[in-house]
């Protein structure tokens, strides 16, 4: 009988894996994060980054003296060189995108909530998507989602804003004086469409930037939940 014990337990030496092996694979399945705390913790840590880029550009000269600075398009660009001469015109380009991102900046109140709103919509399919899509894939999904929504809040917030600062009758008069030039191409005077789609824009650019953080910046992740969770991403 010993004789046949002891290739057993031989056999069972080589064959089993160690004490450390075990509490190593009994330790990265504990890790492993489940698909409700995948759910939790990408919602958790977009509303966070999210919302902080949102109000970024909320704040003033969150457009005006930032990367996301709203420029006057060619067509209006021409426009304001050529009234350059013509008495209460000469600083009229500055004046124009100055009070054009002080309108985005007033819109851009309206962001967070609509972002958190869909990041609460996120399924679990959804978020363990984003998680290990590529680096803009929650910006992508927003866009998505929101872009819509964010115009139709944006618009009406841009045109009273353009308005208040008085924009948009500056901008009109300027294109109205510049229509009357013989010969010109004539030049749409919408000024409130082409500032809510250029706030977009940076918003999404700026959505992107606080998203790749979230991403790439391990001391962003303040939580266990967080540091679970995108320690899988990280693989």
């Amino acid at each position: 009988m010993k004789k046949h014990i002891l290739p057993f337990l031989l056999a069972m030496t080589i064959t089993l894996p160690s004490c450390d092996v075990l509490q190593e694979a009994a330790g990265t399945i504990l890790n492993e994060p489940t698909v409700e705390e995948i759910g939790r913790g990408l919602k958790e840590a977009l509303t966070n980054g999210i919302t902080k880029g949102a109000n970024a550009l909320a704040l003033k000269d969150g457009y005006f003296k930032s990367i996301y600075k709203i420029l006057l398009p060619s067509d209006v660009r021409t426009v304001t060189d050529r009234l350059k001469a013509i008495p209460g015109f000469s600083n009229l380009e500055n004046e124009l995108v100055e009070k054009m991102n002080r309108g985005a900046e007033d819109a851009a109140k309206e962001a967070a909530p609509i972002f958190v709103a869909a990041i609460k919509g996120l399924t679990f399919q959804d978020a363990s998507n984003i998680l290990l899509g590529s680096d803009n894939a929650a910006t992508e999904y927003l866009k998505k989602s929101t872009t819509q929504q964010l115009y139709d809040k944006f618009k009406p917030k841009i045109v009273a804003s353009l308005d208040k600062i008085g924009a948009n009758d500056l901008y009109t008069k300027a294109v109205n004086a510049y229509n009357k030039i013989p010969l010109v191409t004539k030049v749409n005077n919408d000024l409130s469409d082409y500032v809510t789609n250029e706030a977009l824009k940076g918003l999404f650019s700026k959505i992107a930037e606080e998203e790749k953080n979230i991403r790439k910046n391990k001391g962003a992740r303040t939580s266990e939940l967080l540091k679970k969770v995108f320690a899988k991403q990280d693989k």
